[in-house]
């Protein structure tokens, strides 16, 4: 973990935590550790378009779509995150990069990503699609943990040549600038 000071928070950053089971494991360490806000930046690909990436969604539900979901919560369609949280963000991303805020569809099983799939997402109104914030959402309120995804839209399914445009240094920039306007609003 990359710990550092980010405009007066202490900031830990954990890399490469790819689908939800991996990502809830971390989770867990993570605030047995010490841990009291958990923010996951979720790699995601467009689904309901809302312009060109990339840019970022603040994930208020997901739909459950994969297995670990389960283990936290009786079965349901949503996984939603924190109100707390969300209404303490709520304005906190204007004057910076694109933040929306919506639903996304948590899968583990990419290739399960038909087009006949992706259109019952759309009429869900699901803006993107990514494999981590249904298992998050779950454990946190399985647990009484802090926790809030983003989704960083950074493609549109690999319909379009040069697709996976990520924005500057990969999108590290924008992404702390999403982050910074985060602990001061809910800690």
């Amino acid at each position: 973990m990359w710990v550092f000071d980010l405009k007066g928070h202490e900031i830990g950053v954990v890399g490469c935590a790819v689908g939800a089971s991996f990502a809830v494991l971390v989770a867990e360490e993570m605030f047995a550790s010490g841990c009291d806000l958990l923010i996951s930046f979720i790699s995601s690909g467009q689904i309901t378009p809302q312009g060109a990436p990339p840019y970022f969604i603040l994930i208020d539900r997901a739909l459950r779509d994969e297995g670990t979901s389960y283990h936290y919560l009786p079965p349901s369609d949503w996984s939603t995150a924190p109100e707390h949280l969300l209404s303490r963000l709520d304005g906190a991303f204007e004057g910076g990069p694109r933040v929306l805020t919506g639903a996304t569809w948590t899968t583990d099983a990419p290739f399960r990503e038909t087009e006949a799939a992706i259109a019952a997402a759309r009429s869900r109104d699901i803006l993107a699609v990514e494999m981590e914030a249904a298992g998050l959402y779950a454990f946190a309120r399985a647990r009484d943990r802090d926790v809030i995804c983003l989704a960083h839209v950074t493609n549109q399914m690999g319909t379009i040549e040069g697709d996976f445009e990520k924005g500057e240094a990969n999108g590290t920039a924008d992404a702390l600038a999403v982050v910074s306007r985060i602990p001061g609003r809910v800690g």
